[in-house]
């Protein structure tokens, strides 16, 4: 199998740019795509809360409700003003946008900056939640945590490259199963907690709730608050990715964010309703009988029996694959930045399957890099997680709220207003998690937000460096050129280095080949066969014969005594173009690419040391199988 025929294998066929309207969505497949994130979140939101909360001990369920209630406020008050941005925004308005272009340049770049931290976080908090459910219902598994972990994302990887439309084919059976699982354990739970009087007998045995340590404080229900918040990341996912959507875009996204915000809402609800009721709460992450939230859920409700262990699997698949989320959101803000000049313009460039392959890559790098320095443990990545998506949200309500302002439009009072409250409840939300979370780890996020920042406008700068400095607007000059000075590397005089002498005589009479000799290598001196071999053909063909030139390397290099001669040469001629032809061998196998090459290290050099006047002509010698 050929290099082509398994690129097809693993990532499909190349895409026209006009097949683009086939990889177009309708509602049943964007809940998968953009509405994993959030809809997963419901796996550890609740958790992450009730983390908080176990010096309690037992008081921690009844505070778990209340706190999953006043989330859910939250929740739809950012769903109602994304609605809004939606309208605004068909062609994609995320954070980035709506701030940029009604806050100003600044302000957009704070919010890519916290978002581009968002996803990647998302990414790295949703493949180890999802290898936690794994390792609840399969407690051997957990030593092997952390390559669980880097598998799934290698797959994630694979699937986003393959295009939108097959990730959310693939996607769709494990999201219907995760709803429909978890739904049947609600519903389920809340007539058994109806027949029992509020008080359900597990019927599984849960872990043994320890005893309280702390007393119940105002800051430590603000700590789960802001721990839980975790529940609404994911939520502006649909307003970025309008574009992905069948025509009428606009309404198909306002239903698959309704449809998305109340499954979530109904689950938090759920989830929290059944915590309270059975007496679940959190186990400590990352230490020997570990148990998740949902896991205790389900083990109270049904049992560990075969619907336990569909449950589950659903559980850990989805939580996994919310993470897809990100890599349809994450490389189309890189996207964004590139068009702006604020990132290289490769991240603009769409893959052979129509999705941005380079922040696709990017993405699973950084992600990658953080289950490695976490170990896969989503507790320890939560504290990071909530602040870039708040900051996200509370600039993309304030944009709208500026961008009804300047519309001049009279009906706008009521948009004015869910947007406004959106941003208060946003702001305050984002208060009170840097706050509550900065000396968890939340500090570390308060820094690489401005980090980044200044590295999209370093691009920036260099960018527009770049274009002040090979602009030219005038009419092309042809001033008066002597033929180049050529010059020929060689260490032996075989096929590779005849072809680059032909090509020779074509440019210039005025021809070198550069021979370095060293101690340690047995290069035969071409002085004394020269004339023969070279001297004689090229004056019987009617072209002057090239100058051999030929150096001892003192200290046994190669490279530095080539290019002095070739600078000296520069210096010498100021008025002549110096250009040296590198003989290369090029061999078939993508494994020889492994294999070091002097000729490309050669070209390298000559690019970073050599001059303006110095050209690079490359004349290549194919190996044949």
């Amino acid at each position: 199998m050929n290099l082509t025929n398994l690129k097809e294998l693993l990532f499909g066929r190349r895409l026209r740019t006009e097949e683009e309207q086939t990889e177009q969505i309708m509602p049943s497949a964007g809940i998968p795509v953009v509405g994993l994130d959030a809809l997963a979140s419901a796996a550890y939101g609740p958790e992450a809360a009730l983390t908080i909360l176990l010096p309690l001990g037992t008081l921690a369920v009844a505070y778990i409700a209340p706190i999953m209630a006043i989330i859910i406020v939250v929740l739809f008050s950012v769903a109602i003003s994304y609605r809004q941005t939606i309208e605004a925004y068909p062609q994609g308005g995320g954070s980035y946008t709506v701030a940029k272009e009604n806050l100003g340049t600044n302000y957009g770049l704070l919010a890519a900056s916290a978002l581009c931290i968002d996803y990647v976080l998302n990414v790295a908090v949703a493949i180890s939640a999802g290898v936690g459910a794994l390792v609840s219902a399969l407690p051997g598994l957990l030593p092997y945590t952390l390559p669980l972990c880097l598998f799934i994302l290698i797959f994630l990887t694979a699937v986003n490259l393959r295009g939108v439309r097959s990730a959310g084919v693939i996607f769709m059976v494990p999201t219907y199963l995760f709803l429909g699982c978890l739904g049947i354990t609600i519903f389920y739970g809340i007539i058994k907690t109806l027949q029992a009087h509020g008080h359900p007998v597990p019927v599984t045995q849960l872990p043994v709730i320890t005893t309280s340590t702390a007393t119940v404080t105002l800051w430590l229900l603000i700590r789960a608050f802001a721990s839980g918040c975790t529940a609404l990341t994911g939520v502006e996912a649909v307003s970025n990715a309008v574009p992905i959507f069948c025509e009428p875009r606009v309404p198909l996204a306002k239903k698959t964010l309704s449809a998305i915000v109340l499954l979530l809402a109904f689950l938090l609800a759920g989830i929290a309703f059944l915590s309270h009721s059975y007496g679940i709460t959190a186990t400590t992450p990352g230490q020997a009988g570990y148990q998740s939230v949902l896991s205790q859920v389900v083990l109270a409700v049904s049992g560990r029996g075969f619907f336990y262990f569909v449950s589950m699997a659903s559980i850990l698949l989805v939580v996994s694959l919310s993470a897809d989320t990100s890599f349809t959101d994450f490389p189309r803000v890189c996207r964004l930045l590139a068009l702006d000049q604020f990132l290289p313009a490769a991240f603009a460039h769409r893959g052979r399957r129509l999705v941005y392959s380079n922040g696709i890559i990017i993405l699973s790098i950084l992600s990658g890099l953080l289950l490695l320095v976490f170990g896969g443990i989503t507790d320890r990545l939560i504290p990071l997680f909530a602040v870039g998506a708040f900051l996200a949200f509370t600039l993309s309500q304030l944009g709208m709220v500026f961008h009804w302002i300047k519309s001049g439009k009279s009906n706008v009072g009521i948009s004015l207003l869910i947007n406004g409250a959106g941003a208060i409840i946003t702001g305050i939300t984002l208060i009170i998690i840097v706050i509550s979370k900065f000396s968890e780890g939340a500090w570390l996020t308060i820094l690489v937000i401005p980090a980044l920042f200044y590295l999209f406008r370093s691009v920036r700068l260099h960018e527009n460096n770049i274009a002040r400095q090979i602009e030219d607007t005038d009419p092309l000059k042809i001033p008066h050129f002597s033929p180049p000075i050529i010059v020929v590397p060689l260490q032996r005089l075989d096929r590779l280095v005849k072809k680059a002498l032909w090509f020779s005589f074509s440019l210039s009479s005025d021809i070198t080949a550069v021979q370095i000799l060293s101690d340690d290598l047995e290069i035969e001196d071409l002085t004394p066969s020269w004339n023969e071999m070279v001297g004689k053909p090229s004056r019987a063909a009617g072209y002057k014969p090239p100058k051999l030139v030929v150096i001892q390397s003192a200290y046994r290099e190669y490279f530095g005594p080539l290019l002095s001669y070739i600078k000296n040469l520069s210096s010498t001629y100021p008025g002549r173009m110096i250009a040296v032809i590198v003989p290369e061998l090029v061999e078939k196998r993508w494994y020889h690419a492994f294999i070091p090459n002097r000729a490309i290290l050669l070209k390298n050099l000559l690019r970073l040391a050599g001059g303006p006047r110095i050209v690079i002509i490359n004349t290549p010698w194919y190996l044949h199988e």
